[in-house]
C-alpha cells in the first residue's frame, strides 16, 4: 500500500470506510475519505486493506443495500437484511414460480432459494431438513420464516386446504405470543419449530409446531416502551361492540397489565380513524398511533379471526379465548390493602369488588372463593405421615399481588399452549416420509435491564451458535481433513465454556438457581452471591461494576452478574429470578381454577393437575423449574436439529432505530463477526460447501447404464460424468469418498444430482460417448507414445555407442599418448639413420668404426622402441606378481601360527582338566608378542589390556597357562564384545526395519542387564574358583522376527547355555517350526551371548537352572557332539570344559 492509494480502513459508524493514505505511522495509518466533508482518522495498519485503483467501477454486489439488494450468499448460507418496508413484488407468487426448482446462484440471492434448495435436498438426499433462521432481535426472523413457509406450502403442497391452513397458523400464534420491544415492533417472545411433513411423494401432507419458553413476566409487566402480547390490544380495537360489551372491556388505560408500557395501537391513517375514540387511550390521542408496515391491530384482528375460522375453531371457542384473555386483564385490576384486624392479612378493595365479579364470571369462578383464594392459602400439617389439619394462612398485600400475577401468568400460558395444540390439531397427518423444519426463535437480546427471559434467550442462542460452529465450521474441517482435501485450518471461537457456565451439573448457573429454589427461604441475593463465589475465576463470568456501562456499574454485586456471550457482554439483574423460575402455582389457586363453573377453563388446567401431587404441594408453593423444563427441550431440539440436514439463514438489522433506507456499517459489522460468518467467510474461500458420495450418485445412474458402463468403479464414473458434462477441474475435487464442489457452483451440482429420469438417460449417454472418444484417444496417445518411447530408446542407444566411442579414444589416447609420442620421436630418429649411412658410404677415413657406431646406435633405438611397447606392462605384471607371493606368504604364516597356538591351547585344557602340571612348551612355539606379554604378566600381575589388539587377546586366551591373565584377558574379550554390540544395535535402528534387531539371549536377559548396573569385579581368587563352575540354564525363548507374526506365542522356543565359570560356553535354541541352532563358544563369539553369568541373573529365575543331564540329553539330541568335533577338528573351538571332555570321551 501507497501514499494515494485507495484503501478500505475500519471506520467506527460506517464499519470500513473508502480513503487514501495521507501519512504512515509506527503501528498506524492515517486516512483521509473520499467522501466530502468527512474527518482524517487513523488506523492500524493489520486492519486496512487495499481497494480497487479505479473507485468508480461498477461491481455487481448482492448486498448493495442502497440499490434495495437486501441478501447474498456466503456459500449455502443466507445473510438477509432487514429493509422495514414492503418491496413490491419481491416476494409475490410470480417470484415463488421464479425460484422453483433452481439452483443456487443462478438466480439473486433470496429466501426462496434457500427453502428450494432444503426441499431438493430432502427428496435427493431422502433425508429430512432444518432451516435455522437466526439473528438478533428485530432482524427479521419471524418474516422470513414465514416466507418459507408460504414457499413450501405454495411450491410443493397438494393444492388442498391444509397448504392454507399451515400458513395461515402463523397470525394465530403471533397475536398470542409476539409482541412490541424497544428493539422489535412484532418481537416474538417465544419459539417455535415448526415441521412441515411430506410424504413419499415429496408433496405436504401435514405440520407440526413445537414452541419454547413463552415470556410469562411481560403479561403482568413491561417497560415503558414496550407492550404486551399483541391479542390484548387487538382485542381492545378490533372486537364488536357486543363482545366489548359481553367481556367489559375498555381502552387500554384502564388495565394494569397494559397502562404500565406502552398503550398505543398499531395502525396507518385510515384503521386509526375506523378506531373509536372511547377505545384510544390517552397517550394514543396524544401521541398518535405507533406506525409499522406490517402491524395493524384492527386490521390484525380482523385477519385473525378468519384464520381462526380456516384453521377450524368454531366461533363457541373463538368467544371462549377472547373470554379468558378479557379475564386475564380483569383478574390485574384487582387491588388489595391491608386488613383492619390483627390476623396480619389483607383483604380486597371495595373497589376491586365489580372486578372481581368481571373475573368470577368470565373465569367461570365463585366470586367469594377468589376472594378467599387470593388474600388466604391453605396449609396442610402432617402429623406422624398422615395427613392432618387444613390451616387457612391470610396473605400480605405483597403476597397476595403475586398470587394475582401467578394466576393470571398460569392462565395465559395454558392459554397459548392451548392455541398451539389447536394449530397442530388443524393440520394432521397420519404418515410421513421426511420433514423440512424451521426454527424462529428469539434473537440474541441485551437491554438496559435484563432478568431472566433474557438469561433463557441468549442461553438458547448460546446453543445454536454452538451448532452453527459444529456443523459448520468443525464438522465441515474434519470433513475435509479426514476427505484428504487440503484445506487450509480456519480457527473460531468456541462458546463451549459459557454453555457450561449456565447448564454444568450442580456448579451451572441453571442448577444453582433450582438448588435457591428449593430452600426454606430462597432469595435473589443469595442466589446471586453463589454464583460470584462458585465462578470467581471464569473467564465469562464478572461483576457489573465492571461493566462498561454506568447504568449497570450500579448494580451491587449480590443484584447482577455480567455474562460475556458470543455477541457480547450482558449484564443480567437476578431480581425476580427465583420467582421466574418456578412454573407452579400453591394448593388454593389450582384447586380454585381446577374446580371452575366453565369447561373450557377446567381442561386448560386439567392435565396439569392430573400430574401434581398435592401432600407436595401443601402449604407452600410446589417447585417446577423453568430454567430446566427449557434446558431439556433445547436439548431435544438440538438433537433433532443434529438428525437433519443444515441450512441457515442470518438475518440482520441494518439499523438500531428500526427505519428503512439508513445503513449502519459497524452496528452491521458486529453482528456478522459475532455470528462467525468472518470464520466461514475464511473456510468457504477455499473451502467445498456441495458434496456427493460416489457410491450414490453411482447408484442413481446405474439403471440407466449399459452393461459395459456398470462394470465401472464409482470413482471413475464420476469422473467421466464430470468429464462428459464439461466441469472445470478447478470447480470440484475428488477426495477418498466423496465428490466436493467449490461456493457459487450449486448450478453444476444440481445438474448432476437432478434425479428426472429422463435427466439421468440423457446423462449416461453423454457419459458414454465420453468414455468412447477418451478411450480411442488413449489408443492413439498410446500408440504414439510407444512409438516415441521406441524412437527416443534407439536415440539413446546409438548416443550411448557414440559417447562409449568417444570416452574410450580419450582414455586411450590420456593412457598411450606419452608412449606414442615417443615411439613418433624414435621413429624419426631411425629414419634420419639412412641418411647418416649414405653420410659413412662417402667417408673414406673411419668408415668401418663409423659403420659400426651407427650400427650400434640403431641396435639401441630398436631397443628402446621395444621397452616403449613392452616393458611398462611387463613391469606392472611383476610387481603384481610379487604382491601376490608376499600375501600369500604372510597368509600361510597366519594360519601355521594359528595351529601352533590351537594345538599349545589343547594341550594346556587337557593338562587342567587332569590336574596334572602343564606341559612345558619350548619357547621357539609361542610367538613373540604372547611371550612378551606373559613375561610381563609374571612380573606385575598388572595387565594393560585396553591396548592388546583383538589377534593378541584370542591368542592369550587359547595359549596361556596363566590362570588369571586367562581370566583377565576372557573379561577383556567380553567387554568388547558388548562394545561391539551395543555399537551394532544403535547403527542397526537408523535402518530400514528398527523393530527387528539380532537377538543373543531372550529379552528378559538383556532387560534384565540394561535395569541392573554392573555387578562388581570379583577378587582374582573368587574368579579363579568361579572359572571351575559349570552351571546351565534353560528359560523361554521368542524370536524378534516372530513377536509381530505369532501375537499368540505359539511359535515360543527355548535358550539354553551352559556356562564354563562366569562366561558362556554353549549355546542352543530350540524353535517348534526351526532347525536347532548350536553355538560354542570360540566358533561362534559373535552370535552367543557376551554376557556374564552375574549379569544374566539367570541365578535369580526360580527355575532356570537345569542339571547337566539334561542339557547334555538336549544337546546329544540335537546334534551338537558333531558340531562341536568338527570345531575341534578345525580349531575353531575355544578350550573349554566341553571341548575338553569331548577329547577325552574321543580318545
Amino acid at each position: 500500500m501507497e501514499d494515494g492509494k485507495p484503501v478500505w480502513a475500519p471506520h467506527p459508524a460506517d464499519g470500513f470506510q473508502l480513503g487514501t493514505i495521507v501519512d504512515i505511522g509506527a503501528n498506524s495509518l492515517t486516512i483521509e475519505p473520499l467522501k466530502q466533508g468527512q474527518k482524517s482518522f487513523t488506523a492500524q495498519i493489520n486492519q486496512v486493506f487495499p481497494a480497487e485503483d479505479d473507485v468508480n467501477k461498477h461491481v455487481e454486489d448482492n448486498c448493495d443495500y442502497p440499490n434495495w439488494h437486501l441478501s447474498t450468499f456466503v456459500a449455502n448460507i443466507l445473510i438477509a437484511v432487514n429493509p422495514y418496508y414492503d418491496i413490491p413484488k419481491l416476494y409475490a407468487p410470480e417470484t415463488i414460480k421464479q425460484y422453483h426448482g433452481r439452483s443456487l446462484g443462478t438466480l439473486p440471492p433470496h429466501v426462496y432459494a434457500i427453502a428450494d434448495k432444503a426441499y431438493r435436498d430432502m427428496r435427493v438426499l431422502k433425508m429430512s431438513q432444518s432451516i435455522i433462521v437466526s439473528g438478533e432481535s428485530g432482524a427479521g426472523k419471524t418474516e422470513n420464516t414465514k416466507f418459507v413457509l408460504r414457499y413450501l406450502t405454495t411450491s410443493y403442497g397438494t393444492g388442498q386446504d391444509i397448504d392454507e391452513r399451515i400458513v395461515e397458523a402463523n397470525p394465530l400464534l403471533e397475536a398470542f405470543g409476539n409482541a412490541k420491544t424497544v428493539r422489535n415492533n412484532n418481537s416474538s417472545r417465544f419459539g417455535k419449530f415448526v415441521e412441515i411433513h411430506f410424504n413419499e411423494k415429496n408433496t405436504v401432507v401435514g405440520g407440526f409446531v413445537s414452541h419454547y419458553l413463552l415470556e410469562k413476566s411481560r403479561i403482568c409487566q413491561q417497560s415503558q416502551e414496550e407492550r404486551n402480547y399483541h391479542i390484548f390490544y387487538r382485542l381492545c380495537a378490533g372486537a364488536s361492540e357486543d363482545i366489548r360489551t359481553k367481556f367489559h372491556l375498555e381502552s387500554p388505560d384502564a388495565f394494569r397489565y397494559l397502562n404500565r408500557g406502552c398503550t398505543r395501537f398499531f395502525a396507518n391513517k385510515d384503521t386509526d380513524k375506523q378506531i373509536l375514540q372511547n377505545r384510544k387511550s390517552p397517550e394514543h390521542m396524544k401521541a398518535g398511533p405507533l406506525k409499522d408496515p406490517l402491524l395493524d391491530d384492527q386490521g390484525d384482528f380482523n385477519r385473525m379471526c378468519g384464520a381462526m375460522k380456516k384453521i377450524g375453531l368454531d366461533d363457541t371457542e373463538k368467544l371462549d379465548l377472547f373470554r379468558v384473555v378479557a379475564g386475564v386483564l380483569h383478574l390485574g385490576n384487582i387491588d388489595f390493602e391491608e386488613a383492619g384486624s390483627t390476623s396480619g392479612g389483607c383483604t380486597i378493595k371495595n373497589q376491586s369488588s365489580q372486578t372481581v365479579e368481571y373475573c368470577a364470571e368470565l373465569l367461570g369462578l365463585e366470586e367469594q372463593d377468589l376472594s378467599v383464594s387470593l388474600t388466604s392459602r391453605v396449609m396442610l400439617t402432617t402429623a406422624g405421615g398422615a395427613k392432618g389439619t387444613v390451616i387457612k394462612v391470610p396473605l400480605k398485600v405483597e403476597q397476595a399481588n403475586n398470587a394475582r400475577d401467578a394466576l393470571a401468568k398460569a392462565v395465559y400460558s395454558r392459554l397459548f399452549d392451548h392455541v398451539v395444540i389447536r394449530v397442530n390439531q388443524c393440520f394432521p397427518f397420519h404418515s410421513s416420509a421426511n420433514f423440512i423444519g424451521v426454527l424462529d426463535i428469539a434473537g440474541f437480546e441485551y437491554f438496559e435491564h435484563n432478568s431472566f427471559e433474557q438469561f433463557c434467550i441468549n442461553y438458547c442462542n448460546e446453543k445454536l451458535q454452538q451448532f452453527f460452529n459444529e456443523r459448520i465450521l468443525k464438522e465441515e474441517q474434519e470433513l475435509y481433513q479426514k476427505e484428504g482435501l487440503g484445506v487450509n485450518e480456519v480457527r473460531y471461537v468456541d462458546n463451549q465454556d459459557c454453555i457450561d457456565l449456565v447448564e454444568a451439573k450442580l456448579v451451572g448457573i441453571l442448577d444453582i438457581l433450582d438448588e435457591e429454589n428449593r430452600l426454606p427461604q430462597p432469595s435473589d441475593q443469595h442466589f446471586a452471591e453463589t454464583v460470584h463465589n462458585k465462578h470467581k475465576n471464569h473467564f465469562r463470568l464478572t461483576v457489573p461494576r465492571k461493566s462498561k456501562l454506568q447504568v449497570h456499574r450500579n448494580v451491587r454485586d449480590d443484584e447482577g452478574f455480567i455474562v460475556r456471550h458470543f455477541a457480547g457482554a450482558v449484564c443480567y439483574e437476578t431480581a425476580k429470578f427465583v420467582e421466574k423460575n418456578n412454573d407452579a402455582l400453591h394448593m388454593s389457586l389450582e384447586c380454585l381454577v381446577s374446580e371452575s363453573k366453565d369447561r373450557f377453563i377446567r381442561d386448560l388446567f386439567e392435565n396439569s393437575n392430573n400430574t401434581k401431587d398435592s401432600k407436595q404441594k401443601a402449604g407452600k408453593l410446589s417447585f417446577i423449574s423453568v430454567g430446566n423444563k427449557f434446558k431439556t427441550q433445547l436439548n431435544i431440539l438440538l438433537e433433532k436439529l443434529r438428525s437433519t440436514g443444515s441450512s441457515f439463514i442470518r438475518c440482520i438489522k441494518p439499523n438500531l432505530k428500526m427505519v428503512s433506507h439508513q445503513f449502519e456499517g459497524a452496528q452491521i459489522l458486529s453482528q456478522l463477526q459475532c455470528s462467525g460468518m468472518v470464520s466461514v467467510l475464511d473456510l468457504m474461500q477455499g473451502g467445498f460447501p456441495s458434496r456427493a458420495p460416489f457410491h450414490e450418485l453411482y447408484n442413481m445412474y446405474k439403471q440407466y447404464m449399459p452393461a459395459k458402463l456398470t462394470r465401472l468403479d464409482p470413482r471413475l464414473f464420476c469422473k467421466a460424468l464430470f468429464k462428459a458434462l464439461g466441469l472445470n477441474e478447478n470447480d470440484y475435487k475428488f477426495g477418498l469418498t466423496r465428490v466436493f464442489f467449490r461456493p457459487g457452483k450449486f448450478k453444476e451440482f444440481d445438474q448432476i444430482m437432478k434425479s428426472d429420469p429422463d435427466h439421468l438417460a440423457e446423462l449416461v449417454k453423454k457419459v458414454n460417448q465420453w468414455l468412447i472418444c477418451s478411450r480411442w484417444k488413449k489408443v492413439q496417445w498410446c500408440s504414439l507414445s510407444v512409438i516415441k518411447l521406441r524412437n527416443k530408446m534407439l536415440y539413446r542407444a546409438s548416443a550411448c555407442i557414440k559417447m562409449q566411442k568417444t570416452v574410450r579414444m580419450w582414455l586411450c589416447r590420456r593412457k598411450h599418448k606419452p608412449r606414442i609420442d615417443g615411439l613418433v620421436k624414435v621413429r624419426n630418429l631411425k629414419n634420419r639413420m639412412d641418411k647418416f649411412n649414405e653420410v659413412i658410404a662417402g667417408l673414406k677415413e673411419g668408415k668401418q668404426e663409423m659403420s659400426m657406431q651407427i650400427q650400434g646406435l640403431d641396435a639401441a633405438i630398436n631397443t628402446t622402441m621395444l621397452k616403449i611397447k613392452v616393458c611398462e606392462y611387463t613391469a606392472k605384471m611383476d610387481v603384481q606378481l610379487e604382491a601376490e607371493q608376499e600375501e600369500a606368504a604372510a597368509r600361510q604364516n597366519i594360519l601355521e601360527q594359528e595351529r601352533r597356538d590351537r594345538e599349545l591351547a589343547m594341550r594346556i585344557a587337557q593338562s587342567e582338566l587332569t590336574n596334572t602340571p602343564p606341559i612345558t612348551v619350548s619357547t621357539p612355539l609361542i610367538g613373540p608378542q604372547v611371550q612378551a606379554t606373559k613375561a610381563a604378566a609374571a612380573g606385575t600381575k598388572k595387565y594393560e589390556l585396553s591396548k592388546w589388539k583383538y589377534a593378541e587377546l584370542r591368542d592369550a586366551i587359547n595359549t596361556s597357562c596363566d590362570i588369571e591373565l586367562l581370566a583377565a584377558c576372557r573379561e577383556e574379550f567380553h567387554r568388547r564384545l558388548k562394545v561391539y554390540h551395543a555399537w551394532k544395535s544403535k547403527n542397526k535402528k537408523r535402518g530400514n526395519n528398527p523393530g527387528i534387531t539380532e537377538q543373543r539371549a531372550p529379552k528378559s536377559v538383556t532387560d534384565y542387564a540394561q535395569a541392573n548396573s554392573a555387578p562388581p569385579i570379583p577378587a582374582r581368587q573368587h574368579e579363579v574358583a568361579m572359572n571351575r563352575q559349570q552351571r546351565y540354564f534353560r528359560i523361554p525363548f521368542i524370536r524378534p522376527g516372530d513377536q509381530y507374526k505369532d501375537p499368540q506365542n505359539k511359535k515360543k522356543g527355548w535358550w539354553y547355555a551352559h556356562f564354563d565359570g562366569p562366561w558362556i560356553a554353549r549355546q542352543m535354541e530350540l524353535h517348534p517350526d526351526k532347525q536347532p541352532i548350536l553355538l560354542v563358544a570360540g566358533k561362534d563369539d559373535m552370535e552367543m551371548c557376551e554376557l556374564s553369568l552375574e549379569e544374566t541373573g539367570l541365578t535369580r529365575k526360580r527355575g532356570a537352572e537345569i542339571l547337566p543331564r539334561q542339557f547334555e540329553e538336549i544337546w546329544e539330541r540335537c546334534g551338537g557332539i558333531q558340531y562341536l568335533r568338527r570345531a575341534i577338528e578345525k580349531r575353531q573351538a575355544r578350550p573349554t570344559y566341553a571341548t575338553a571332555m569331548l577329547q577325552t570321551l574321543l580318545k
